[in-house]
């Protein structure tokens, strides 16, 4: 999947990564293409930049420790990241009900077409989770 089509969403992608725990940047790139079962392949040059946008925002906490001599950035989720991520997973909800009832071509409309879209991709950001 292209990084033009997780634009907006990153963000949300992220904060559930790291909702398990802590992860080092890197890590952070593996859990979104192994639970994405390799759609999500990201390069470092999305994911760090974002990375440090959302510490900046307050949202993830990075802390550098060394492995095996390795300097590396950790990464966790603060109390105001768990609040964020809940607002994304919310807007999530509208969004992906909104483009399923368009797309679905089912002639639906109302607030009930696009649940079981809405519900796919509130577990999409739910299960984000190695």
């Amino acid at each position: 999947m292209g990084q033009d089509r997780v634009k907006g969403h990153l963000d949300g992608l992220l904060l559930a990564v790291l909702e398990s725990g802590p992860l080092h940047g890197y890590a952070v790139i593996e859990a979104l293409q192994t639970r994405s079962a390799g759609t999500l392949m990201l390069p470092t040059g999305t994911v760090y930049p974002a990375l440090r946008r959302l510490e900046d925002a307050g949202w993830i906490e990075g802390r550098w420790s060394t492995v095996a001599g390795r300097k590396r950035r950790t990464y966790s989720l603060t109390p105001g990241g768990q609040r964020e991520l809940q607002n994304e997973r919310s807007e999530w909800l509208r969004f992906s009900g909104t483009i399923g009832t368009v797309l679905g071509g089912s002639g639906q409309s109302g607030p009930s077409a696009g649940y079981h879209e809405q519900r796919i991709g509130a577990q999409a950001l739910t299960e984000v989770r190695p």
